[in-house]
Order: C-alpha cells, then sequence, then structure tokens
C-alpha cells in the first residue's frame, strides 16, 4: 500500500465533490507531510498558533478530519501598522485505508507541528512467509 492509495490529495486538488465549509472566519488547509513504513502511517501537519485543546481529530469510516482552531494574538480593536498574519481554523480532510487500527491512532501537538501515528490493521501489515520443503 502506497501513500498515495492510502489518503487522498488536497480537496483543491481533486476533482471530487468538496464538503462545503459554512464558517464566518476563514479556514486554511495546514500543509501535510505523510510518511507510511510497515506499521503505520504518521501524517505531519503544520498547524501554527494553536494550542492542543484546540484540535479536534475525528476517523469515522475512513475518513480522516483535522480541525483546529486559532485564537486571534491581539486583543479586539488593536491598531495594526502592518498585520500579515492571517487568522483562522484549520481544516483538512483525508480518505484513509480501512486497514488503520482506529482504537490505536494517537496524537501530539508540539512547536506548532500536528503528528498523529495511525498504526495498520494486523492484517494489512507484510509478513514473511515461510517456505517448507516435502
Amino acid at each position: 500500500m502506497t501513500t498515495e492509495s492510502a489518503l487522498n490529495k488536497r480537496p483543491e486538488e481533486t476533482a471530487t465533490t468538496q464538503v462545503e465549509r459554512t464558517r464566518s472566519r476563514p479556514y486554511f488547509y495546514p500543509n501535510v507531510d505523510i510518511i507510511e513504513t510497515a506499521d503505520e502511517l504518521t501524517v505531519l501537519a503544520d498547524m501554527p498558533g494553536m494550542r492542543p485543546d484546540d484540535v479536534d481529530i475525528q476517523f469515522e469510516n475512513g475518513t480522516l478530519t483535522i480541525h483546529g482552531t486559532v485564537h486571534d494574538r491581539q486583543p479586539e480593536g488593536t491598531s495594526y501598522l502592518r498585520r500579515e498574519y492571517g487568522v483562522g481554523d484549520f481544516y483538512r480532510t483525508f480518505q484513509v485505508s480501512e486497514l488503520i487500527d482506529a482504537s490505536k491512532i494517537n496524537a501530539a501537538y508540539e512547536n506548532g507541528v500536528l503528528t498523529l501515528h495511525l498504526p495498520k490493521a494486523e492484517a494489512a501489515k507484510p509478513r514473511k512467509i515461510t517456505v517448507t520443503s516435502k
């Protein structure tokens, strides 16, 4: 199983129907790296300005959804001389192979990077078959 077959591309890169977001504030697609080993998929998502409490991760029916809310860094009414940092939610959805053991998914957030470990189910792991002679 390759990474391409395990996870779909960004929503803007696919021709499939997208779910429309209906939020009053902007949202961003975090950049991700996806690494596949024999035992798991690891997703690294850049989500700066988050607090771990503000990250919501759902895995249901083979769909992995990452949603994070970033709060304003300055109080409302702040007078900026220049403002380049956009504040909004992070949102990303992936269609994941059913061969993930959902009960063992875990996540950590450190230095602006969300790390998700999606362990493969035992049936999906490669195994060596011993050949015997008669």
